[in-house]
């Protein structure tokens, strides 16, 4: 005969308050999500108005406003989407970390780092 071993109501619930507790302390040590962080490096752009113009360590996924850009370098480590608008909205194109370009065919005015 077999008999079958029954915890007490109690001690489960302890169990699953030290696993749900480790679980929780877990989760809160590991870093922030990236699409709250900044990329790295500079992103340098010559202005239409303003003459030469820089942008250290710009923030992911955010709209930032350039000043009449007619030509751009990326010196980050994210992709930076360049665009024709001041919302972001009408996209010229990327470009790469390391990549240069003064052929925009017209004058951007708002850029976004991150893929």
């Amino acid at each position: 005969m077999t008999t079958t071993r029954k915890e007490a109501p109690r001690r489960r619930l302890g169990r699953l308050a030290l696993v749900s507790g480790a679980a929780l302390t877990l989760f809160a040590a590991l870093p922030m999500s990236s699409a709250y962080a900044d990329a790295s490096g500079t992103f340098y752009y010559e202005s239409a108005t303003a003459g030469s113009q820089q942008i250290v360590d710009p923030p992911l996924h955010q709209c930032t406003l350039l000043y009449h850009a007619t030509g751009a370098s990326n010196q980050t480590n994210a992709t930076a989407r360049v665009y024709f608008d001041a919302n972001c909205e009408r996209e010229w194109g990327t470009l790469q970390p390391g990549q240069y370009s003064n052929n925009f065919g017209s004058k951007l005015y708002s850029v976004k780092f991150g893929s």
